[in-house]
């Protein structure tokens, strides 16, 4: 058996024709494994569903109770026997209940990162090195201009120029789920303890998030609150909402986003964003490349991101590699990507 015997991509994702399964399909299919609850790999329709417990929670505040047929929760280390493979599950670090999927079958182990991040976060499990024969990673910041600096740093940045403009508002953009959350804790760990506002889209996970444990302080809801009184505050909102007319209540509104694209200083201009905030819940160059040399794998397929520039530093580095070309991935958690219910609330 070779590793494109057990894993294949085509139109409808990367599928497991042995164990008649497929990873993070982008159509509805029969049986879907999620590796985790962002709206590019967690979508509705599928016939069975397995996943965390946290992915499968995700998708039902998302989605509603009848976003798929059947549903299993699987923990991070247990292995279970799927056709003629067996799957084991281990943490990403990505968002809370993220996962990596290691697929086995005759004698060979390919693990799906999925997202992955090997960044410290408060708010999930951390990353964790699986050793394998084939390692599908993702590129979406797979060049080496992305360096991503210490998060706390950047959210010193933050807690600053709240201290300097006391009589501003600070809206945060930060994608709805996995970022925002981890926004929110650093700041805490940092020493903010006064209420953070969030906006209605950011309501049901954060809370989630804190139902199941991560400690994010006082959340109070914007809506309703007097103008006046959200000067000096922080407030976290999907990035779209920082740029619309929703910001019209605030005092003096200064704008943040939190992105590892907030290292390409073009995107923060484009955006109108006063405060870059480099923070990615994703794994920069040196933590794509550390972890390709770390699982010990001979072959490399690159999916969803800078796919060339990595491909070519697995080849220089003695490794078999090439590009999965996977379409309908990427658009993270932005509230394009949202359901209209849920983009919707202010």
């Amino acid at each position: 058996m070779r590793p494109h015997d057990i894993l294949m991509p085509i139109a409808s994702g990367l599928c497991c024709k042995p164990g008649g399964f497929h990873i993070d399909p982008v159509r509805p299919v029969e049986r879907a494994v999620i590796t985790h609850g962002h709206s590019d790999h967690a979508r509705p329709g599928h016939g069975a569903v397995l996943a965390t417990q946290e992915t499968l929670d995700m998708m039902r505040l998302r989605y509603g109770e009848n976003f798929a047929g059947s549903t299993q929760a699987i923990s991070y280390g247990e292995t279970l026997r799927l056709g003629d493979t067996t799957i084991t599950f281990h943490p990403a670090g990505h968002v809370l209940g993220s996962a990596q999927v290691a697929v086995e079958a005759g004698g060979i182990r390919i693990v799906a990162s999925g997202d992955y991040k090997d960044a410290p976060d408060p708010t999930c499990t951390p990353f964790e090195i699986v050793p394998c024969d084939v390692f599908i990673t993702e590129a979406t910041f797979g060049i080496p201009v992305f360096r991503h600096p210490d998060a706390a740093g950047e959210v010193r940045k933050l807690l600053n120029s709240v201290a300097l403009f006391p009589e501003r508002a600070h809206l945060v953009g930060a994608y709805s789920l996995g970022k925002a959350q981890r926004v929110i804790a650093l700041i805490r760990e940092a020493g903010y303890d006064a209420p953070i506002y969030l906006h209605g889209a950011m309501e049901k996970i954060t809370h989630y998030y804190a139902e199941r444990g991560v400690p994010l302080g006082e959340l109070r809801p914007v809506k309703g609150v007097k103008k006046a009184e959200l000067a000096g505050t922080i407030t976290l909102a999907p990035p779209s909402a920082t740029s619309d007319l929703w910001t019209r209540r605030f005092p003096d509104p200064l704008t943040a986003f939190a992105s590892g694209w907030m290292r390409v200083r073009a995107r923060a201009r484009q955006r109108g964003v006063e405060l870059p905030l480099v923070i990615s819940d994703h794994a920069d160059w040196d933590g794509l490349t550390a972890t390709i040399a770390a699982t010990g794998a001979g072959e490399v397929w690159v999916t969803h991101g800078q796919e060339d520039a990595l491909v070519h530093w697995c080849t220089t580095h003695g490794l078999t590699a090439r590009p999965l070309e996977l379409v309908g991935y990427g658009e993270e958690d932005d509230d394009a990507a949202l359901p209209a219910s849920e983009a919707a609330e202010a």
